[in-house]
């Protein structure tokens, strides 16, 4: 009996540490702010540490997948260029699936660690483990052809019934008021509803 119990103790002292909570594991929707010609994501500490990963890890990653440049800045990261939402929460969630989640029970209570030069996800929930792959950057990234609050120079190519300019950028229609067809003219994205934007006319380029 005494050996039993001896041995009982040795398997209990083998168990993982499972960090996890048992809550549901929902990272928090990036807050990105333009500020000229760079995107801040406000943030990106909260974010770095619900992944429970080494802020400089996930900074690198979105660099990397971006294709810019940027710097942290206190609980902010400042990338160079002009970044959709949706972009940046679509690579947050793909560093999620490649760094974060355990690929056998799906929890994210997962470490990282290096052995022999290979970077290994370990997870503490059910033991298992996997060497996380390098992938190549994405090539579907790209800047946001439009953001609130910016300026553009845009050609009216036609006027809608209500008497608005109607211009085209990408996908997006651009209501311009005050705006006759053929005009190029500056203007300041007011508003962005799926492929529907609605612009301030601020002058006519001449």
């Amino acid at each position: 009996m005494n050996d039993y119990l001896a041995d009982l103790d040795r398997a209990m002292l083998k168990l993982p540490d499972i960090n996890g909570t048992g809550e549901r594991f929902v990272v928090p929707e990036p807050k990105l702010l333009t500020e000229g010609k760079t995107t801040v994501l406000e943030n990106f500490a909260a974010i770095a540490d619900k992944l429970n990963r080494d802020p400089e890890h996930v900074f690198k990653f979105l660099l990397k997948e971006l294709g810019t440049a940027g710097k942290l800045e206190g609980t902010r990261a400042i990338f160079h260029g002009k970044f959709s939402t949706a972009v940046v929460s679509e690579l947050i969630n793909v560093y999620v699936s490649d760094y974060v989640t355990c690929s056998e029970c799906g929890r994210p209570d997962t470490h990282l660690i290096k052995s022999d030069r290979i970077l290994t996800l370990r997870c503490d929930a059910c033991g298992a483990h996997r060497p996380v792959t390098k992938r190549q950057a994405s090539v579907l990234v790209k800047e946001a052809p439009l953001v609130e609050g910016e300026t553009y120079e845009v050609r009216i190519e036609a006027v809608g019934s209500k008497g608005d300019g109607i211009a085209k950028k990408e996908k997006y229609t651009i209501y311009v008021p005050g705006s006759a067809k053929g005009d190029i003219v500056k203007i300041k994205i007011k508003k962005i509803t799926g492929n529907l934007a609605f612009a301030e006319f601020l002058e006519k380029k001449t």
